[in-house]
């Protein structure tokens, strides 16, 4: 008889690396342009006047200037209108 137990899989092992998500350029500071304001998943920030939004939601600064974050009332699809923060870059 074995005296050793089967190895068989361990349990661990498989956790996934971090996205590194979140506001990267916060209200009042100096970006130049293409520089990465947010990262996130989905439209939890929009992109406003002097910025784009990216394939993967991520919002990029369009010109040289500084952030500016701005809420502001969206009209859903349902025909309510729900608080959203707008994030805007302005010219320096």
């Amino acid at each position: 008889m074995a005296h050793k137990k089967a190895g068989g899989s361990t349990t661990n092992g498989r956790d996934s690396i971090s996205k590194r998500r979140g506001v990267k350029r916060y209200a009042g500071e100096k970006v130049n342009a293409g520089e990465i304001l947010i990262r996130q998943k989905g439209f939890c920030f929009r992109p406003g006047p002097n910025t784009y939004s990216a394939k993967d939601w991520t919002i990029h600064a369009a010109i040289t200037g500084k952030v500016n974050f701005k809420k502001s009332k969206v009209g859903k699809f349902n025909g309510r209108r729900e608080l959203t923060t707008f994030v805007t870059v302005m010219p320096a």
